[in-house]
Order: structure tokens, then sequence, then C-alpha cells
């Protein structure tokens, strides 16, 4: 059972708010993969619900309205859930987001995921990880990328890629707190000298996009 304040306030302005609004996403996180691993679908119930947050709610602006309005009823919230989830998603899903519309907090649907899923990589030995390159890497070039840095810090990892053209030396990896540039390891200074002749031939050849 999920218990959290209700003075907790809502998703506003501010970085007090947000510290507010993290601790309640964890909460309601922590029950989604406890709920979710009993039914043996942790993995399948955050790809459903990350879809919903990032790929399905910003293209109908008009649920993400509800989802967020404190002035529409649970009940309605409900009706609209089942009409966008039931059917299409596992029952683990769509009572985790009942359980959100009960509790009025569907409007950080988006912080309940990002916690769920900073929480089943901790469950599974995984750290996330961010990795900003100076170009666009491909799939294949990012996978030896990961490979690589894995290997140098002897950590499995969740990657995400950032472009940043001003990251002219090629590559920066966060692990957590920790901020890893090609100096740190050999392996991360030979993909970030790669990284950076990439860099060149793009300036070369009117590719790079500069950002003011």
């Amino acid at each position: 059972m999920v218990n959290d304040s209700k003075s907790s306030p809502g998703p506003t302005h501010g970085s007090h708010v947000d510290i507010a609004v993290d601790r309640v996403a964890k909460i309601y996180a922590q029950a989604i993969i406890e709920a979710a691993d009993a039914a043996g679908c942790r993995r399948e119930v955050i790809a459903e619900l990350g879809q919903l947050a990032r790929e399905v709610l910003p293209k109908v602006p008009q649920a993400e309205a509800v989802f967020g309005s404190p002035k529409v009823s649970a009940e309605e919230k409900a009706a609209l859930i089942d009409r966008i989830a039931k059917g299409r998603m596992l029952p683990t899903t769509v009572h985790a987001l009942h359980v959100l519309a009960r509790h009025g907090r569907l409007g950080i649907l988006a912080p309940v995921v990002h916690a769920a899923e900073r929480l089943a990589d901790d469950l599974d030995g995984r750290r996330q990880a961010t990795f900003t390159t100076a170009v666009p890497v491909d799939v294949a070039e990012q996978g030896r990328i990961v490979a690589d840095v894995e290997k140098a810090l002897s950590a499995t990892l969740t990657p995400t890629f950032v472009v940043d053209p001003g990251i002219i030396g090629g590559l920066v990896v966060r692990v957590g707190d920790t901020i890893y540039d090609q100096s740190v390891a050999t392996s991360l200074s030979r993909l970030g000298g790669r990284l950076h002749q990439r860099n060149i031939h793009a300036i070369q050849n009117g590719e790079y996009s500069w950002h003011t």
C-alpha cells in the first residue's frame, strides 16, 4: 500500500518543490516496482509507463492536462486511464496508473517513471550514465563506447547519449555524481581521440552545428 502525505506540494517550480516531488515519486516508484516484481513483469511495466509519459501524453495535450489537473476528479481520470491503457497495457501498469489517480499523483507520472527506472537499475546492479559527445554518434558507435567505458570502470551501465558541440575533446561520461573525461583512462582517451577526429571531419565538411 502506498502511503504519502497529501500535504506534499505538487509539481511546481523551485528546487525545494523538486525535492519534495522527488521524494513522493520514489514512494510510488517503490510500490510499482514491488507490485511488478510480484507479477514478474518489472521491465515491461516500467517500459509501458515510460512510453505513456514520454511518447503518448506529449502528443495528446488534452490528456496530459487532465492527468495533471487537480480540478479533474479521480473518477474522470480513471475513466481516461481505461480508455488509453486498458487492453493495451499490462494489468499491473493499469493498476499503477489507477493508484496514482486515486492519490492525485498522475501529474508527476514522469518523475515516478524516472525514479522507478533508477530503482530498477540499482536492483539489477546497473548504474545510470550520461555520455556527452560533440557530434551525434550512431547506434553501433554508441554500443562500442558503452562497452569500452563499462570495461574501463568495471561497471554495468544504463546509457543516455547527449550531444554538446562544446565538448571539443570528444567525450565526457557522467556516472552518478562522478564525471570522467578522456584523461581518466586509456580507453576513454582512445575514444575521445576518435570522436575528436570526427569533430574535425565535421567542421571541415560544414557539418558542425554551432550553438551560441
